[in-house]
């Protein structure tokens, strides 16, 4: 076996370990674990390291644990970026892996470990430090799907949020002034120019109303209740978006996988190829097992003439669909 195809074959079986959800090996999953824990203990640390009294008792301890958690982090992500080229979407050779460093998911990588090689040969304030080593949270979204779709439902309703915050600058900006107008000479000291009486503008539409400047006066008591009102609505509209939005895009993806599965299914039968590609897609919508399993059976029994040759097992975990569909019981995880 040439050298070439060895390193093929590690490179594929590293990919396998570090890339892949469902068909993942035993090794794969502890790998997995380890570096999901690695994370939350990283968070965790910059925490605790924040505290003082913690710095000063464990500096060199914290200072340890930094430099074994940048090393495993920095050989994650060499690991990444050499078998990306096996994940089709980014191609071959230097250009598929240059498009791999380029994606949202391999930036955040690098951004948890590159403060840290910086600081070697710069000058760097540790509070600064503290703050990119925190970047490291975002790492999860790699292992939760949840967290990409949410940034692919940011992404989608990018414009209509930035409508909803021009608009809930512009009720600050005319809340200020508003009390301003009513309460600047019974406090000036809270609302004497409206720059100063932004903060109670803000806190009201938000509706966090920290107590700390009020309104005095009945003018201002009434113009504050017709904030406070006006500020529930504005208050809930970015939370409204994004939760409709959300459930857009997982029907969305839904949709997806169901064309994919009908494709697929256009000949009556399922091989092994099929379902590689049906979990590959699962995978790649960020689909739940127990959904993608319900859309296939859907599908397998939308259609007479798919039904008489319709895949006999799921893709996903390989018990009978018939079985299921006669029980009403769902095929295990």
């Amino acid at each position: 076996m040439s050298l070439q195809r060895v390193a093929m074959t590690l490179r594929r079986h590293l990919y396998n370990l570090l890339e892949l959800r469902d068909e993942k090996p035993l090794s794969g999953q502890i790998l997995n674990g380890v570096l999901l824990l690695l994370i939350l203990v990283n968070v965790l640390a910059v925490i605790l390291e924040s505290v003082e009294e913690y710095h000063r008792s464990y500096a060199s301890w914290f200072w340890y644990f930094e430099v074994v958690s940048v090393a495993i982090f920095t050989i994650e992500y060499l690991a990444r970026v050499w078998v990306s080229v096996e994940e089709g979407r980014f191609g071959k050779g230097w250009r598929g892996r240059l498009r791999f460093i380029c994606s949202p998911l391999a930036l955040i990588d690098l951004l948890a470990i590159l403060p840290f090689w910086l600081s070697i040969f710069f000058s760097i304030d540790g509070r600064v430090l503290r703050v990119f080593r925190l970047l490291r949270v975002f790492k999860l979204s790699r292992h939760f799907s949840v967290l990409e779709v949410l940034g692919t439902v940011l992404r989608n309703e990018s414009k209509t949020l930035l409508s909803a915050i021009f608009v809930m600058i512009v009720l600050v900006i005319l809340a200020s002034a508003g009390i301003y107008m009513v309460e600047r000479e019974a406090q000036p000291q809270a609302f004497g120019n409206i720059p100063r009486a932004m903060w109670w503008a803000t806190v009201t539409l938000t509706t966090v109303g920290y107590g700390d400047v009020v309104p005095v006066t009945v003018a201002g008591r009434i113009f504050g209740i017709l904030i406070t009102v006006l500020g529930v609505g504005m208050a809930a509209l970015p939370a409204g978006i994004i939760a409709s939005g959300f459930t857009a895009e997982l029907a969305r993806r839904r949709d997806l996988y169901e064309l994919t599965a009908r494709k697929l299914l256009q000949d009556g039968d399922i091989d092994a190829r099929d379902r590689r590609q049906l979990i590959k897609t699962r995978e790649e919508l960020g689909l739940e097992r127990i959904d993608a399993q319900q859309l296939l059976r859907k599908v397998s029994m939308s259609s007479p003439s798919v039904e008489k040759t319709a895949p006999q097992h799921c893709p996903h975990c390989g018990k009978p669909l018939h079985l299921s569909q006669k029980n009403g019981s769902q095929p295990g995880a």
